[in-house]
């Protein structure tokens, strides 16, 4: 069995990585950290892991606690990761980072669109980008992981097999994404009550969004990214409008090309259909459909998924199946909750 570690397991993404993991024929989940909630029984805060975890307790950060386990994931802020992962590296197999404390290769971004130094120039080289679908092979073996952020994960999925092969150009692209509550994480906060959220739909983040130059790194396309918060507890839905960088293509040739592409991913699903963030619920999976607009000349790549599964800890779990050289499907759910 694979022994785990989760720190930050109190929050959203450690609840969705407690759930995936108890489904995980190959995985024990030894060690759970909480620190604002220590000493708290896992299935008080959320009573969904109670048939699974009746007994697991939230517990306070140390590093002998980890030492020796096969993989730890990090569900906590950029620069508590940013502490804690050096302290770890070499005395865990594998390290999962959920936050962006790994995810940009240019150290000079961070304090512009995370407001820190990064410090750790080493080991920011060395963490691979934890999108399966676009780095599997950078991902076998790896010791160090940065999971994308969700709005990245809808929006690189969609835009990358068209700007790699050369159909749409890689300026001047719009990405316009709404994603569910949970994404502000289970902190209280205004903006994200009930009151506030309810019978609302608001943007955020204009011109300035932190995962910009995260989507521009991934896809290599210039972005210009805007957010947007939709009522419901999970889902991103990201519309995205590009140029050809050719001959016009039509509907039928994009929706081929991304087919091709993805045609032995087993997450990933190309269809006619618009996407709906509900069909994605509780999944891995990715749906994309796109277009071709012969009025404006427009390229539209639409994209659905949940935010905090294949968004976050889902993508986590497979990147860490690959990693280890597990089936990548292990523990991961294909068909959704509905209705």
């Amino acid at each position: 069995m694979v022994k785990v570690g989760i720190i930050g397991a109190s929050g959203y993404t450690g609840a969705e990585l407690l759930r995936l993991c108890a489904q995980h024929p190959e995985v024990e989940v030894v060690a759970a950290t909480g620190d604002s909630q220590a000493g708290t029984l896992a299935s008080h805060l959320y009573p969904s892991v109670a048939a699974a975890y009746p007994n697991l307790v939230f517990e306070e950060y140390s590093v002998e606690r980890f030492t020796g386990l096969d993989v730890v994931f990090l569900g906590i802020p950029h620069e508590a990761a940013l502490e804690i992962a050096p302290q770890l590296v070499g005395k865990v197999g594998c390290i999962i980072d959920l936050s962006a404390a790994y995810r940009l290769k240019d150290a000079s971004l961070y304090p512009t669109w995370y407001g820190f130094t990064h410090t750790q120039p080493d080991l920011l080289a060395a963490a691979v980008y934890g999108l399966p679908e676009l780095y599997r092979s950078e991902l076998a073996g790896a010791s160090l992981i940065a999971t994308p952020g969700c709005y990245v994960t809808a929006a690189s999925l969609a835009l990358t097999p068209l700007v790699r092969s050369g159909i749409i150009q890689n300026t001047g692209v719009i990405v316009d994404a709404a994603s569910g509550v949970s994404g502000a994480g289970r902190a209280l906060k205004h903006t994200s009550l009930f009151s506030t959220v309810d019978e609302d739909f608001t943007a955020y983040g204009l011109l300035d969004h932190r995962h910009t130059p995260e989507i521009e790194q991934v896809t290599g396309a210039q972005v210009l990214f805007t957010p947007h918060l939709a009522p419901m507890n999970r889902g991103i839905l990201a519309t995205c409008y590009a140029r050809p960088a050719g001959a016009a293509p039509t509907t039928a040739s994009l929706l081929a090309s991304l087919a091709t592409f993805y045609k032995d991913e087993p997450f990933i699903v190309v269809r006619p259909q618009i996407p709906s963030t509900k069909a994605t619920l509780g999944t891995n999976c990715v749906h994309i459909t796109a277009r071709y607009d012969e009025r404006t000349g427009y390229v539209m790549v639409l994209a659905a998924l949940d935010n905090i599964a294949k968004g976050a800890s889902g993508g986590a779990v497979q990147s860490m199946n690959v990693a280890l050289g597990l089936t990548e499907t292990l523990g991961l759910n294909s068909v959704g909750v509905y209705p």
